[in-house]
């Protein structure tokens, strides 16, 4: 039993799936850019680990299926073995990468989802929209009302560059501006435009909600940029970054940060409760960061989304180790940001 096991037992917890609503897709490693925070370890290299079309098309048919009674599957024998119906099916496709937006089958499994009447979010590095052949890719998530949650780890240039690298805020900036001409950020468009935050140094995010006023105060001063919600993501000690930090002596450190600042009342708000995630070649994980260290799902054998009986998932405990003390340090952490809003506890 690792670590984080023996603490969530200490308080009486065990983390198990529930329904599964959220079907969070890695679309490839592959990106025009290579950020030391990136737990997916991406860059322009990464053309060999990217989704094909058959595993799309697989993507495609779960979500089909995901909300309909699963036919009857046959046991070794040949006799009936009959599912039983969990949940009302996915409700969210999260589109990840990489840049998801550089694999040839994005639009493809976004048009797909819409069609289901599946709540499509665009996990964008705001920088693509400017690649060659991505010219329309705007006005694309426009027209299929995408969510885009935008990085964006600081409002100050400085900051950003030194994370992202040089000249990734003034591209960031120019994205910004070319959303909101779109519709993006204005409440009577229903065009959601959320940004994210990651610290740039090896500490917890400040708190969400006071660091959101602050973005949108300078951004609208600054830039004239509005957007509706900001998210504060703790960094991920894995892969990529725990390189980083290791060369910078500050790994232990770090990690030891992310354990005595755990915080049981995440818990119950956990991503991986309710997420299930694919890998590029359809190998299905816990959550993102499971998917990056290997943890696959496991029946007998390794799960892959071609699988035909993966529908049941609910109550099947979930894949832990160390790592996830980033999700639960502090006010908590997940892919839509903090779990644990800090102002409102002050002013409860």
């Amino acid at each position: 039993m690792n670590l984080f096991e023996k603490k969530i037992h200490s308080n009486g917890f065990r983390l198990t799936k529930g329904p599964i609503e959220i079907l969070q897709v890695n679309l490839g490693k592959l990106c025009n850019m290579t950020c030391v925070h990136c737990h997916v370890e991406a860059g322009p290299t990464k053309t060999r680990e990217n989704m094909d079309l058959r595993t799309t098309e697989a993507v495609a048919a779960y979500m089909k299926n995901s909300g309909i009674i699963p036919p009857p599957r046959f046991g070794p024998e040949g006799q009936s073995v009959s599912g039983r119906y969990r949940g009302g099916g996915i409700k969210t496709l999260d589109l990840t990468g990489g840049a998801p937006e550089m694999n040839p089958h994005f639009r493809y499994l976004a048009t797909e989802a819409r069609q289901l009447g599946i709540h499509v979010i665009d996990r964008c590095n705001l920088t693509v929209l400017f690649l060659p052949g991505q010219e329309n890719l705007g006005q694309f998530l426009a027209d299929h009302n995408v969510e885009i949650i935008a990085s964006l780890p600081c409002y100050l240039k400085e900051n950003v560059d030194r994370q992202r690298g040089r000249g990734t805020f003034d591209k960031s900036i120019k994205g910004l501006q070319l959303l909101n001409r779109l519709g993006y950020g204005k409440e009577e468009s229903g065009l959601a435009l959320n940004l994210v935050y990651n610290p740039v140094g090896p500490h917890l995010p400040p708190d969400q909600h006071e660091l959101e006023k602050d973005y949108k105060k300078r951004l609208k001063e600054d830039w004239g940029i509005a957007f509706n919600r900001l998210y504060t993501i703790t960094n991920m000690p894995i892969t990529r970054y725990a390189k980083y930090l290791r060369a910078l002596n500050q790994y232990e450190a770090y990690v030891e940060l992310l354990i005595n600042s755990f915080n049981p009342a995440t818990l119950e708000g956990l991503m991986c409760r309710n997420t299930l995630s694919v890998g590029w070649d359809g190998r299905l994980y816990d959550c993102d960061f499971n998917q990056m260290l290997g943890m696959q799902l496991r029946n007998g054998k390794p799960m892959t989304i071609f699988d035909v009986y993966i529908w049941n998932l609910e109550g099947r405990r979930i894949e832990t180790g160390n790592h996830c003390f980033g999700c639960t340090a502090g006010c908590g952490s997940s892919c839509q940001g903090a779990l644990e809003n800090k102002s409102e506890k002050v002013r409860r």
